[in-house]
C-alpha cells in the first residue's frame, strides 16, 4: 500500500513540475496569467435505480486557440439501488485530474482526461452495512459542442470497470466552462 502511495505522490510531483516549468517558459515572453482560464464542469448521470453527480473546479493553460492543458478537483456522489439484491449503495468521491482540450474548430471540442478519485461506498442491505473505501482510476475522451465560454457533450471512460466505477455507465454527460 505505501509503495502505491509512493508512485502517486511521484507522478504528482511530475505533473507539477510539469505545470510550474511550463509557467516559466512562458511567462517570460508573454503573461502566463492572462492564458489562464478558470472554470470546470457540471457531471451528471443516471440510468436504471442508478444516479450520479460530480462538480469539478479546474484551471487550464490556453496554448494556442486550438489546443488548452491543465488541473482540475473532483467531488462527487453516487448512488446505486440494486433491487435484486435488495441493497442500496452510496459513494462519496474526491480527487484530481489532469484535462487537455483540442478544439480544431471554433465550436468543435476534443477532451483526454485522466482522472483519480478516492471513494468511500457504503452498501446497506436488510441485515447487514458495508464500507469499502479505495482509488478508482479513469481516463475519459470525449467531444462536445462549444459556444462561448460553455462546452457541452458526452464523454466516455476507457478504463470503466462496472464493479468499482462511481458512474452507471462509461459514457458520461458533461457542461464545461472556462472563463
Amino acid at each position: 500500500m505505501k509503495v502505491y502511495t509512493l508512485q502517486k505522490l511521484k507522478v504528482f510531483a511530475l505533473v507539477s513540475f510539469v505545470l510550474f516549468s511550463l509557467h516559466n517558459g512562458y511567462s517570460q515572453n508573454e503573461n502566463f496569467w492572462s492564458k489562464v482560464r478558470f472554470g470546470g464542469n457540471l457531471g451528471i448521470g443516471f440510468s436504471n435505480d442508478t444516479f450520479n453527480a460530480i462538480i469539478a473546479p479546474a484551471a487550464v493553460y490556453e496554448f494556442n486557440p486550438w489546443f488548452s492543458a491543465g488541473v482540475g478537483l473532483s467531488f462527487g456522489y453516487s448512488s446505486f439501488d440494486n433491487d435484486d439484491f435488495n441493497e442500496k449503495i452510496k459513494s462519496t468521491n474526491y480527487g484530481g485530474s489532469i484535462i487537455g482540450l483540442f478544439n480544431p474548430f471554433p465550436e468543435f471540442q476534443l477532451s483526454a482526461e485522466f482522472e483519480q478519485m478516492g471513494v468511500n461506498a457504503r452498501i446497506e442491505t436488510p441485515t447487514q452495512t458495508f464500507t469499502d473505501n479505495y482509488w478508482y482510476p479513469a481516463l475519459f475522451v470525449g467531444a462536445g459542442y462549444r459556444t462561448g465560454y460553455v462546452s457541452f457533450g458526452i464523454r466516455y471512460d476507457l478504463l470503466y470497470d462496472d464493479q468499482k466505477s462511481i458512474y452507471g455507465s462509461a459514457y458520461a454527460p458533461f457542461v464545461r466552462v472556462f472563463f
